[in-house]
C-alpha cells in the first residue's frame, strides 16, 4: 500500500506546479476556458490524491511511537489535553501544512472549473442572442 503514497518531496513539486498554473488569471475567452477547464479537472483528481497521501504522511507521524510515549509522559508530568495537543501539532506542522496545501489546491481548482464553466455558459448565451437577432431583423 505504501508504494501508492507519494513521497512528501513529490507533493510539494506537485503542488508547486499547481499552484504556478492556479494563480494565472483567466481571460473570459470560452476558448481558453475549454482548455483550462480540462487541465483544471486533472489537477482537482490529482489534486484530490495528494490530499489523501498528505494526509497519510500526517497520520503516519501523528501514529509513531514517539507521540504515545510523548503522550504517556506528558500525561505523567500533568500536562493538559489542550497542551497535548499543541505539542503534537508543532511536531506535526509541516506534514498538517501538506494537508492544508493539497486541500486549498484542490478547492482553488474546483472553484475555477466552475468559473470556467461560467464563462463557457455566458459564450453560449451570447452566441445564441446573437443567431437570434440575426435571424430575426
Amino acid at each position: 500500500m505504501e508504494k501508492l503514497i507519494t513521497p512528501i518531496p513529490g507533493i510539494i513539486d506537485e503542488l508547486k506546479t499547481m499552484d504556478e498554473f492556479l494563480t494565472i488569471t483567466m481571460s473570459e475567452d470560452a476558448e481558453e476556458a475549454v482548455a483550462r477547464g480540462n487541465d483544471l479537472a486533472a489537477y482537482i483528481a490529482r489534486s484530490g490524491k495528494l490530499l489523501a497521501d498528505a494526509k497519510y504522511h500526517l497520520n503516519k507521524k501523528m501514529k509513531d511511537d514517539v507521540f504515545a510515549a510523548l503522550e504517556r509522559i506528558a500525561r505523567q508530568n500533568g500536562a493538559t489535553p489542550t497542551a497535548i495537543n499543541a505539542i503534537v501539532k508543532s511536531i506535526c506542522k509541516e506534514e498538517q501544512f501538506l494537508v492544508d496545501w493539497s486541500e486549498r489546491t484542490n478547492r482553488s481548482a474546483t472553484h475555477q472549473l466552475e468559473w470556467c464553466r461560467t464563462v463557457i455558459s455566458k459564450a453560449k448565451e451570447e452566441m445564441r442572442l446573437a443567431g437570434f437577432r440575426g435571424n430575426n431583423p
